[in-house]
């Protein structure tokens, strides 16, 4: 196994608990049905009564919190992105805002968010986590706009160029937990898949799921075989990546310093041996497959059959009487 501590799609962790138990079948037919089961969700409170439910179903797995965390991490930018528009753009006519903000916009606010900007691309180098720290300076930046100091003095020209309101409505926090709610939820039900099964679990419980598609003539087992690969080689990509940009840091490369066109070469020698790597790994892999004589669309057979258990149709009652209690929920409630 390739130990990959900062990489979390894609990486099987050894375990005993409960889900490692379950066939993978079964495994990935209830990632599928609760993605679907977070969709069909009505209001804020069905998506906590869920995310108790994934609390408890983690917790009970023991796997490391840490592994779920990193999987999420790749896309704060996206969930803090989703809640602002949804501040910004919910409004009721109904019911008055939870909060009001009186912002402006003038010269001093504008050099003042300026000189923060200009600090943090100056400093950013020597933060460790620059994500955070970028918050802190946005934080800031509302500040100065929210409370503007120069209002403090009556001078003549404090050439303020706009005046709005920003107001928070209840509905807007509401939109924006459920939707974060909702992204976080399907990130941790499909991370629990990658943790707890083995990369040839996942192609052959594929495979047994499209066999129906055989009769179509969809090579079904080509088609499992490729998605498998692709969940295996993520990390490895990732991990070469990451060597190949620790490598060209001791040369003097700055992947987070520099002018537009330096980062296009940078990127550009980034990519050029990943692409040299990948075509050779995947020479190898198909001289590896050769030789163990795989045939593609051939007819093979199965080290290890799938055999369903008592675990499974217990997990497989419990995710019906999910689907009956959300689909009353929304019938009752409209």
């Amino acid at each position: 196994m390739i130990v990959m501590n900062n990489i979390a799609f894609g990486q099987y962790v050894p375990g005993t608990s409960w889900i490692y138990k379950l066939d993978p079948r079964t495994k990935i037919l209830l990632t599928i049905a609760f993605i679907v089961l977070i969709f069909l969700i009505p209001n804020l409170y069905g998506m906590l009564i869920a995310l108790a439910l994934f609390v408890i179903m983690f917790l009970t797995t023991r796997i490391s919190i840490i592994k779920v965390l990193k999987g999420i991490k790749g896309v704060i930018f996206l969930l803090l992105f989703t809640i602002m528009l949804q501040l910004i753009y919910t409004k009721s006519s109904e019911v008055p805002p939870l909060v009001s903000f009186d912002m402006s916009l003038g010269l001093y606010q504008i050099l003042i968010m300026v000189g923060l900007l200009a600090l943090y691309f100056t400093t950013k180098k020597y933060i460790k986590f620059t994500f955070s720290y970028l918050l802190v300076i946005v934080f800031l930046g509302f500040l100065v706009m929210w409370n503007n100091p120069f209002n403090l003095f009556s001078w003549p020209f404090n050439l303020n160029f706009l005046e709005f309101k920003f107001d928070i409505y209840a509905v807007g926090l509401e939109k924006a937990g459920f939707i974060f709610l909702r992204i976080v939820l399907m990130i941790g039900m499909t991370s629990l898949l990658t943790l707890t099964t083995m990369s040839t679990d996942i192609n052959n419980g594929l495979e047994w799921i499209l066999s129906p598609l055989k009769l179509l003539h969809i090579p079904v087992g080509v088609f499992a075989m490729l998605i498998s690969l692709t969940l295996r080689f993520i990390p490895t990509l990732l991990i070469e990546s990451k060597k190949i940009m620790n490598a060209q840091a001791s040369r003097g490369v700055d992947f987070q310093e520099g002018r537009l066109m330096d980062k296009v070469n940078q990127i550009i020698s980034l990519l050029i041996p990943m692409f040299v790597i990948s075509f050779k790994r995947a020479d190898d892999l198909s001289n590896a497959m050769e030789a163990r004589g795989y045939i593609i669309d051939g007819k093979r057979t199965k080290l290890d059959e799938l055999k369903f258990n008592y675990r499974d149709f217990i997990a497989y009652a419990v995710t019906i009487a999910l689907f009956a209690v959300v689909i009353w929920s929304m019938v009752y409630y409209g």
